[in-house]
């Protein structure tokens, strides 16, 4: 279980309130609707509202909860070691990164960041090595200030390399296919790569090809990983590294 002190913040922190309070403001305008007898533009409101409230709780479940059992799930059905090193890209406020940690309690974990609290609240790297100390490992994790465009570390360095909705941040294409080339790049012969995001996985998987992965497939996720719904699902790419 995740340490009660530990905390994650909130992905996507602004599209949240704007679905809460869209919702909120609809509904209360169409009940207002109602009162004075205006029934069909009030029952669109109501549609519209509560649509919007279905979406902020879905996605508030995933950043709150699903996410966590879909991640405890793939990093299981992993079956480390535990001597591994592992790299987690875009590794926020950690919850990939030391979920990971405790699996390899002879390992070492790495994360790397630019640390921007846009795309998740309070990302920080204090708040990230609080977590690790909170979550009882931080013996064993090292976070570096970096792009993953050009990560600073040698050719097969790494058993693993994880990414969670972080990679599709990068604004263009090219910068993308680089990310996911340089992890490709440090992990060992035979080394494992896990990246859950959406939208250009499938792209992710057409360059791991270009560059000799084997075993490439994208396999979505499910409701549990919905950022408020069907549109917004996430899927996860799993490859390794040539041999």
């Amino acid at each position: 279980m995740v340490d009660e002190r530990a905390t994650y913040g909130v992905d996507a922190p602004g599209v949240l309130f704007g679905m809460t309070v869209g919702g909120l403001v609809e509904l209360t305008v169409a009940v207002a609707l109602f009162i004075i007898g205006w029934a069909i533009p009030a029952i669109v409101l109501l549609v519209g509202g509560l649509g919007l409230a279905v979406s902020a709780a879905v996605f508030a479940h995933t950043t709150f909860r699903g996410k966590f059992r879909v991640w405890d799930e793939e990093l299981d059905a992993l079956r480390l070691a535990g001597d591994e090193r592992v790299l987690d890209l875009g590794c926020g406020r950690g919850l990939v990164l030391l979920k990971a940690a405790r699996r390899v309690p002879n390992g070492k974990v790495t994360g790397i960041d630019l640390w921007s609290g846009r795309d998740q609240l309070g990302n920080t790297e204090d708040a990230t090595l609080a977590n690790a100390c909170a979550e009882g490992v931080a013996d064993r994790v090292e976070l570096v200030t970096g792009d993953m465009r050009e990560l600073p570390f040698e050719s097969g360095t790494f058993d693993l390399v994880v990414s969670s909705l972080a990679v599709h941040n990068i604004p263009d294409a090219e910068g993308r296919a680089r990310a996911i080339a340089e992890a490709l790049r440090v992990l060992k012969p035979g080394g494992r790569l896990r990246v859950a995001d959406f939208r250009y996985a499938k792209a992710y998987g057409e360059v791991l090809r270009e560059w000799g992965a084997a075993d490439v497939h994208t396999r979505d996720l499910g409701w549990r990983f919905w950022y408020g719904g069907p549109h917004a699902r996430t899927t996860m790419l799993t490859a390794t590294a040539p041999a």
